[in-house]
């Protein structure tokens, strides 16, 4: 390219040198001897033009070389594309091979829902075993009577009682608690293990743990918990009674009541049926209440920070004179057990326990009935309450005297409960 510039360039200023030579000759033939100044204009004009035809058809600037480089890439990505787009189009029965490719992953996927209910289910076995070895010692009267651990059963009851609920507990078990061999039939022909849970006194070995031996002697329904009793360690009593009950009977359902509450046996079991297919259900009175931060009223909350504001109230859960937990959630507790947080109130300590699981909270209000006339008018329309008590008394009032008198006027009838559909 350099060199035809300049041979162009030769080739104007020859071009050039002999136009100024003939014009030069011609005017001295003319005798002047001086270019005329109309030429002037003229030559400068016709050089103008030459310059800019030759310019043009001879030369073209030069690339560098990252003009070079940068060219040959846009040939180099346009030439890829066109590949690209060219292997992609579709052929013939390619969207029928992509619909068996789908319907394969769906046929794969069912086994493997399949695998996640077995591993569920060693998971709960697993968590069931390790249960019992946390637990420790159980009661050996107890234990012969019950026969093999993790016995099969429909609903596992544990009775909430204190050492000294003694008056309490022959209330229970003069109303509607079966004793004897009825207590037993109730748990092979029906599934019902009823059993009052009791820890043990700070003392080993104390008056009250022997009087507690002595009824259980007795009557053959305690479940012994490796506990220390004392009214502000619900929380870690409930935890401990889960897991334990969970270690020795696989159930559908377990249920925590207290010992100054009336319940129909027959009316809960038909209730609990219903709700038998839901693997992970929380049933109970759900309530919201306030958080007490006033350390002078009954229920304060210690920990009434974590709430927020002053003014606010708990997150749902089921009032904790009675409810019930699927077989899921119990094993749930028992496997996480020392790490759940414990709430001064028994109840808000469940229902935290359940945040962020995927529960079924359901709202049954036949489990939290008044004692009469509002159980008794419902009775008699046919709609049988579940469990009884005084909401003032968190249970019923003077439970040991007035128990009897709910049980005539509220309770289903023995029958209800040997009919009952399960």
């Amino acid at each position: 390219m350099a060199i035809e510039v300049a041979n162009t360039y030769e080739g104007i200023q020859s071009f050039t040198n002999a136009m100024w030579y003939n014009g030069n000759l011609g005017f001295r033939n003319r005798g002047s001897g001086k270019i005329s100044a109309k030429w002037i204009p003229i030559f400068s004009i016709s050089f103008f033009f030459l310059g800019v035809l030759f310019t043009n058809r001879l030369w073209t600037p030069t690339e560098s070389d990252s003009q070079l480089i940068s060219r040959h890439r846009r040939e180099q990505e346009l030439q890829v594309i066109t590949e690209d787009c060219t292997t992609k189009k579709k052929k013939p029965g390619e969207d029928k091979d992509v619909i068996n490719e789908v319907h394969q992953t769906h046929n794969a996927i069912q086994p493997a829902r399949s695998l996640d209910k077995s591993i569920s289910m060693l998971q709960m076995e697993l968590a069931a075993s390790r249960s019992s070895q946390e637990t420790g010692r159980s009661d050996g009267a107890s234990s012969s009577h019950e026969g093999p651990p993790k016995k099969k059963a429909f609903i596992v009851i544990g009775i909430n009682t204190a050492f000294s609920s003694r008056k309490r507990r022959d209330s229970v078990r003069q109303t509607w608690m079966p004793q004897g061999e009825k207590l037993i039939r109730l748990e092979k022909e029906k599934g019902i293990v009823i059993r009052f849970m009791i820890g043990h006194s700070a003392t080993s070995n104390s008056i009250l743990d022997r009087a507690i031996d002595s009824e259980e002697s007795q009557h053959q329904d305690f479940l012994r918990l490796e506990h220390v009793e004392g009214y502000h360690e619900l929380s870690a009593k409930t935890k401990i009674f889960f897991s334990t009950a969970v270690a020795k009977w696989d159930a559908d359902f377990y249920i925590k009541v207290d010992d100054d509450v009336h319940v129909n046996l027959g009316a809960l079991a038909a209730t609990l049926a219903r709700h038998r297919s839901k693997p992970r259900v929380y049933i109970g009175c759900m309530k919201s209440g306030p958080v007490l931060a006033e350390k002078t009223v009954k229920y304060h909350e210690p920990e009434y920070w974590k709430f927020g504001e002053d003014g606010n109230k708990y997150f749902r859960h089921a009032t904790g004179q009675i409810y019930a937990i699927s077989k899921d959630l119990a094993t749930y507790i028992s496997i996480n057990q020392p790490i759940l947080h414990k709430y001064a109130n028994e109840d808000v300590s469940l229902g935290s326990w359940f945040i962020g699981l995927e529960v079924e909270h359901i709202d049954d209000r036949n489990m939290c009935c008044g004692t009469p006339p509002d159980c008794q008018w419902k009775a008699q329309a046919g709609n049988v309450c579940v469990a009884s008590f005084d909401w003032s008394c968190s249970g019923i009032c003077q439970s040991v005297e007035k128990i009897k008198f709910v049980h005539e006027r509220c309770g289903e009838g023995e029958e209800a409960l040997w009919s009952a559909l399960i």
